[in-house]
């Protein structure tokens, strides 16, 4: 890493708001939209998000809902790929694949179009925040029943006390930008 990428990190770092005490007393949210407010810095995480995908002929980006299709998009047109949204359910009309995944109180689901993907297509997820890793585990379970070809993951933000990475598992890489 140069000298100028460290700077250019710190300069994203600064434009992620932490608020306390949001949603919950104890928790520190990380808000994003200072980030993507700012012209220049918005373009500069993009490029960075982009930077160590290029050339690893990335067909299809998958964003999870919701700002991760913020990102995702962005991404993909930035990668000369596609983008395929991977969202909550009730949202796509069918038929649609799906991946139920544990929260700490309950399950969620997320959802894609069932030909979203084709099989082996060269495929990388995307979300803004990396915080426990179900939601990303449960994207990467997506791709594999839709029959992509995992290249690997991308995250803006990894909180790392609550060790999502952990989740991650092996045989794809999980790449974040930034580490609170």
């Amino acid at each position: 890493m140069t000298g100028e990428d460290v700077l250019r990190l710190a300069a994203l770092r600064e434009g992620i708001r932490a608020v306390p005490d949001f949603p919950v007393p104890g928790v520190v949210f990380r808000d994003l939209t200072p980030l993507l407010a700012d012209r220049a810095a918005f373009a500069a995480c993009i490029e960075a998000l982009a930077s160590p995908w290029r050339g690893q002929d990335v067909q299809a980006v998958c964003g999870i809902e919701s700002r991760g299709f913020i990102f995702g998009a962005a991404l993909a047109r930035e990668l000369d790929a596609g983008f395929v949204p991977l969202r909550k359910p009730g949202k796509l009309p069918p038929p649609v694949v799906e991946v139920d995944y544990a929260l700490e109180y309950g399950t969620d689901r997320l959802q894609a179009r069932n030909d979203a993907l084709r099989p082996g297509q060269r495929t990388l997820l995307i979300d803004d925040v990396l915080a426990t890793g179900g939601t990303l585990c449960a994207a990467r379970a997506l791709v594999a029943r839709l029959g992509g070809a995992l290249l690997g993951a991308q995250v803006v933000v990894e909180l790392d006390a609550l060790r999502g990475r952990m989740r991650w598992g092996e045989g794809a890489p999980l790449r974040a930008l930034l580490h609170f």
